[in-house]
């Protein structure tokens, strides 16, 4: 258990400073005032202040925050600190700071797995067949267990993976596939079939397929610094895709809203990640900073996602939300917030007894 806390605890300590670190750095790029920079809540442990701003590690290592200059609208400020002000500053400036934090969440996922893959390259699956399946369009062509497919319709062939992505896309229409067979190059033509078959969500959906399946290995391929940054691009923003489908299925009843997890399950992840090695617990960190840079953006007030509604509202009509009504909205989306949490720790409580 003990290291499980640990692992939370390095892990919500690197997402929030670069949450916190991204509204920071933006603030004062943009000339406002910052006057607290915390990670965490409530008590102040350790605290040390430069220039005007208030650097502090508090007690509750759930979040953190950065308080600006003039950062709630109708504030009393100094007129001599009316040019460092939040309040005062132009709309777009405002936007950017208050995007920055989960912007600076999915710079961080990019940072990881651009590392990983400059150190480790990537794994991929040969594109060799290892089964043929009955009744098939593959079987039906000739296709061999042990063939090498090198080809799809002139589209070199690195992987398992890229023959599943170009055969997904195929609407059905006749494919020219080149295989390598006992040393040499055979050309074949088959029409994927549309099978049943479940997503990555368990559903039932129909896609395409040929009816061949891997031989299971693998081979690593190492990534020049642009091939890297490509992936590290495309899996992040694979990534955000998934996770907002994730949420519109929990919304739409699709996914269970059961799987949702809070600091007890994040914290035993953690700790299963840390054990299985750095590069685990670094591609883990790598997820839930995507994770919380889409949470922040969703348009609740108190969040990001719903300072940046308020400006939006106030960009088309030229005015601001009044205060009046600002206060209300924050206080629902506090509420919100709140019996989400409690939400989420009765499904991990439950997840706890239940051995889940």
């Amino acid at each position: 258990m003990g290291h499980s806390v640990l692992a939370f605890i390095i892990v919500i300590g690197i997402l929030v400073f670069i949450h916190e670190f991204g509204h920071f750095i933006a603030a004062r790029l943009c000339g406002v005032g910052v006057e607290v920079f915390s990670l965490g809540f409530g008590p102040k442990i350790l605290k040390k202040k430069y220039g005007r701003t208030l650097y502090c590690l508090s007690a509750i290592p759930l979040g953190g925050y950065v308080k600006m200059v003039g950062e709630e609208p109708g504030a009393d400020i100094d007129s001599e600190d009316l040019k460092v002000s939040f309040t005062h500053k132009p709309l777009f400036q405002k936007s950017i700071i208050v995007a920055s934090g989960p912007l600076f969440n999915f710079f961080l996922a990019i940072f990881i797995y651009y590392v990983l893959y400059q150190v480790s390259g990537i794994y991929l699956a040969k594109p060799v067949v290892g089964r043929v399946l009955e009744d098939s369009p593959a079987l039906a062509a000739g296709i061999k267990a042990g063939d090498i497919v090198k080809e799809v319709n002139q589209n070199k062939i690195e992987s398992f993976e890229d023959i599943s992505r170009i055969i997904g896309k195929s609407k059905g229409e006749a494919l020219n596939v080149i295989v390598e067979r006992d040393k040499r190059l055979v050309g074949l033509v088959l029409s994927p079939a549309l099978r049943p078959a479940k997503n990555v969500f368990g559903e039932k959906i129909e896609k395409y397929i040929i009816g061949i399946v891997g031989n299971g290995e693998t081979y690593n391929k190492k990534l020049n610094p642009f091939q890297a940054l490509w992936h590290s691009l495309k899996d992040t923003c694979g990534l955000v895709k998934l996770t907002i489908l994730s949420v519109g299925k929990m919304i739409d009843g699709s996914v269970s809203a059961r799987n949702l997890g809070g600091p007890l399950m994040i914290a035993q992840m953690a700790g299963e990640q840390a054990e299985a090695g750095i590069v685990n617990f670094v591609w883990f960190i790598a997820l839930l900073s995507v994770n919380l840079g889409i949470i922040n953006l969703f348009p609740i007030p108190v969040l990001d996602g719903g300072h940046l509604l308020f400006f939006g509202i106030e960009a088309a009509t030229g005015r601001a939300v009044s205060d009046k009504l600002r206060e209300k909205l924050i206080q629902f989306g506090a509420a919100v917030l709140v019996a989400l949490m409690v939400f989420v720790f009765y499904n991990d409580i439950v997840r706890m007894f239940n051995g889940g």
